[in-house]
């Protein structure tokens, strides 16, 4: 493989069997699946460039933005951590149009195992590219809602009952045991009816949609995983050199440790 040079973004995923996924070098694409058992060395140059402006910074702020876009971006804004949180209709957001396209459109509420049952909310286009951002080995959308905010009020609801964060240590380890989303769902609904009519009171009846899908199985290129997990980190150490044993998630599974790719947006790397 002839060296290739650029800024790391988050690797392009589709849903197959296995998940394929490329490694996203400037404008370089690689197929990683490919890749699998093969020695493979990333070598961070020590430079990071902004993934909005461009322009080069010290230090990466909010997965990749240099400090002026963090302050400014609405993207880079608490309330996409905390969605419950969204001040759109307050008129205070960082980037009306921005919210317009990302914000208040429709989401997805779903259950999912990654590390075990978890709730999580997404844009209805980026399924099913959330779940496998997140290493999901199953998804199931439960809810459609008209809103960013109204999804993180549910999600909300739904997280005093189970996990909404993954144990992305638990995730690497790959031994999820298989779950019944469906018979999860009819047990979780229930709980937060109460809450779900009171959006439904304040928001309107087209609101919150209650969903009938599949349960979505998804599968990942990985030959082996860690019995230990270790993290690689370009900070730490600029080179990362191993034999490719996997990929889940946004991680690369190596048989000398772990990196998860996405932390390290707008990182120049050299792959080769």
């Amino acid at each position: 493989m002839s060296k290739i040079t650029g800024t790391l973004v988050k690797m392009p995923a589709s849903l197959a069997e296995p998940v394929a996924y490329q490694l996203a070098l400037g404008e370089h694409r690689v197929e990683l699946n490919a890749l699998l058992g093969q020695p493979l060395t990333l070598g961070y140059t020590g430079n990071i460039y902004c993934d909005a402006c461009g322009r080069k910074t010290s230090k990466s702020f909010a997965q990749g933005h240099c400090f002026p876009c963090m302050k400014k971006l609405a993207r880079c804004d608490m309330c996409v951590m905390k969605p419950e949180t969204c001040h759109y209709f307050e008129g205070t957001c960082r980037e009306p149009e921005w919210g317009e396209r990302h914000c208040m459109v429709p989401h997805i509420v779903y259950l999912a195992n990654t590390s075990g049952l978890k709730v999580g909310i997404t844009r209805a286009s980026q399924v099913p590219t959330r779940w496998i951002d997140q290493g999901a080995t199953q998804a199931l959308p439960i809810l459609r809602v008209a809103t960013r905010q109204i999804s993180g009020l549910v999600e909300v609801a739904l997280a005093e009952l189970v996990a909404d964060k993954t144990n992305w240590r638990a995730m690497l380890k790959g031994d999820e045991t298989p779950l019944d989303l469906k018979a999860e769902a009819a047990r979780l609904l229930p709980e937060i009816q109460e809450k779900l009519a009171e959006l439904v009171l304040r928001y309107g009846e087209e609101a919150i949609t209650p969903l009938d899908e599949p349960v979505v199985g998804l599968s990942y290129p990985v030959l082996e995983y860690p019995k230990k997990i270790a993290s690689h980190n370009f900070d730490k150490n600029p080179v990362v050199s191993g034999t490719l044993l996997g990929i889940k998630g946004q991680y690369l599974i190596f048989d000398s440790g772990v990196i998860n790719l996405r932390k390290f947006t707008g990182y120049e790397v050299s792959l080769g």
